[in-house]
């Protein structure tokens, strides 16, 4: 028992060192990386209680915190301890956020969806229940019941979620409750929510369940031009939504048409006259029907016999030269935004053809440049990125150079162990070209001045004795040329021949660039500095060890000393150095001090 207790106490004790020393490496790598880069945020953690002083052994030879969970697993019965689901812990913890960011915030969005959907219900269907017979007693409680549950979408949006949103004012965010409160009490949207909720209603028990008293309903229209904002700016393809949206004004202008139609009819009296509605088949879709021809005017339609019909008949025309023209512009407008960028580059490249023409450029030159115009149009969507990105501040285009470019350019072996905000600096100065198939990216004897960065494609070194052997290929997140960034004194001319194999598209980063941005950084410079001379010699190191065939040495190597020689040198030192092997031995020590 002794034995099994000491051998158990040494475990314990080898458990609880190893784990010290987990931790100190840990704590070891943290402040390293905190040495290396200085924008990483210290992590301050709580003190850790020694291990060794929490391990004390229970009586039946387990440690306590060995002991199984009994809340682990989900029991009905009564000898356990039941847990609860987690979706219903999550639901009861979740707790309803103090303030909304209209702009981000995504539940916001699809709870604007539904005042939405609830605004369409009044708009669309007041005008049926009023002009067609299709609102009963029989069927009444349920128009009023989805009448009623729209109202409280309307009421729940006045007192939770617009109370609730976010506002700049002098350039802050404002997220305390009572100034949000005050200014969402002070905004035009609350006069016009408090407007659409007038309880007309009170007067169904005195005139009847009349729809045209829920007509204040349809003044919620803030809430809908908001959700079309909010939503555009999410979708990936807003003009898709733009197009249904105009559609859709087209069809409510035609719906409310037809509901006039037949009121109008039934003012006169179905089938009185041939210009009213006869009655006969479904009534909504005859008079839409009806709606069609008036507003589109399409003609062929019976002509009004009284005057009411004849002004009636006036008012339509007007009404639908007017609201067609409106939305065949806005039509036009919506597509012509869409296809903004396909337009522009079909404008680039006839003008482009045209000064080929003139200039009687040949006909493969041109071929190559509509082709590079296609391929780049099709591969990112634009021909010059930085068109887009001009527009946006410093700030902002860090941030997208940084997701785009950043994890391939921390790989390139020059930059490691740089200031993280110099490689910053350097993504902003990247300059993205595409290479068709067998062009040269560079070439053998050139001046290097770029440094490339492979994004898509590959590239192909050529070497060998006819210059168009394949030494290499290089693919997605390689990169050439770096050295020849800091190289000086003639050595940043190319050594091989670097050609396109495909579609390649490159990133660009040009010496004079980098070299305005070490001026900032000096340690950096020096860093690469030394890393460039570094990858220099490792680069000639293979050639000079081997040399030339018919190469001359200039000083030849000293013949090595006999190993005898050696072995009295050594001895005469053991012995005190005296005699001419010591002198000898003294003389030698110099001429290798001089050598070093």
């Amino acid at each position: 028992r002794i034995g099994s207790a000491s051998s158990l106490s040494s475990a314990i004790i080898n458990t609880r060192l190893q784990e010290l020393v987990r931790l100190f490496k840990e704590r070891t790598e943290k402040v390293k990386e905190k040495l290396i880069d200085s924008d990483v945020t210290s992590d301050d953690e709580s003190p850790v209680a020694s291990p060794a002083a929490a391990a004390v052994p229970a009586p039946g030879g387990e440690l306590e915190g060995d002991k199984p969970l009994g809340d682990d697993h989900y029991c009905e019965m009564l000898c356990c301890t039941f847990k609860r689901r987690p979706w219903l812990e999550h639901l009861k913890s979740y707790q309803f956020p103090s303030s909304i960011d209209p702009l981000t915030n995504l539940m916001y969005v699809l709870w604007l969806f539904f005042v939405v959907m609830a605004w369409n219900w009044n708009c669309w269907l007041i005008p049926v229940r009023w002009a067609f017979p299709y609102q009963t007693p029989a069927n009444i409680h349920y128009w009023l019941l989805v009448d009623y549950l729209c109202d409280l979408i309307y009421l729940l949006d006045i007192l939770i979620f617009q109370t609730r949103l976010q506002f700049v004012q002098g350039g802050d965010i404002i997220t305390d409750k009572k100034a949000m409160k005050e200014n969402y009490l002070r905004s035009q949207r609350f006069k016009m929510d408090v407007l659409c909720l007038l309880p007309l209603d009170f007067f169904y028990f005195k005139v009847g369940v009349n729809p045209l008293l829920r007509f204040p309903r349809c003044l919620k229209y803030m809430a809908f031009f908001e959700f079309n904002n909010r939503l555009e700016a999410i979708l990936t393809k807003a003009y898709i939504y733009r197009v249904i949206r105009t559609t859709a004004y087209l069809l409510y202008s035609l719906h409310v048409n037809s509901c006039l139609y037949y009121w109008a009819s039934a003012y006169e009296g179905l089938g009185s006259t041939t210009w009213v509605y006869d009655g006969e088949g479904n009534s909504y879709i005859r008079c839409y029907y009806w709606a069609v021809k008036t507003l589109i005017t399409i003609g062929g339609l019976p002509d009004p016999k009284t005057l009411f019909e004849i002004v009636f008949q006036l008012l339509n025309y007007f009404t639908g030269v007017f609201a067609f023209s409106v939305m065949i512009g806005q039509m036009r407008d919506v597509v012509g935004a869409a296809t903004a960028g396909q337009t522009y580059y079909r404008s680039c490249m006839d003008s482009t053809i045209k000064y080929m023409n003139f200039y009687r450029i040949p006909r493969a030159v041109q071929n190559r440049v509509k082709t590079w115009y296609e391929y780049t149009w099709h591969s990112q969507g634009m021909l010059d990125e930085s068109e887009l990105l001009v527009q946006l501040p410093d700030k902002m285009r860090l941030d997208i150079a940084i997701d785009v470019n950043y994890n391939i350019v921390s790989k390139v072996a020059l930059f490691q162990g740089c200031d993280r905000q110099m490689i910053f600096d350097m993504l902003k100065r990247l300059r993205s070209v595409v290479y068709l198939p067998n062009d040269y990216v560079c070439k053998k004897g050139e001046i290097g001045r770029e440094m490339y960065i492979i994004q898509a494609g590959q590239v192909q070194v050529l070497g060998g004795p006819d210059g168009k052997s394949v030494l290499v290929t290089l693919k997605a997140g390689s990169v050439f040329g770096e050295i020849s960034l800091l190289a000086a004194g003639g050595g940043n001319r190319r050594t091989a021949n670097v050609v396109a194999h495909g579609f390649a598209n490159l990133f660009i980063l040009e010496k004079k660039d980098l070299n305005e941005i070490l001026v900032h950084y000096p340690e950096s410079q020096k860093l690469l500095r030394k890393k460039a001379k570094k990858m220099l010699r490792s680069n000639n190191k293979p050639k000079d060890e081997k040399g030339g065939p018919g190469d001359a040495l200039v000083i030849p190597p000293k013949a090595e000393t006999p190993k005898l020689f050696r072995a009295a040198l050594a001895a005469t030192g053991r012995m005190g150095g005296k005699g001419p092997l010591g002198r000898l031995r003294w003389r030698l020590q110099e001429l290798q001090e001089l050598q070093a």
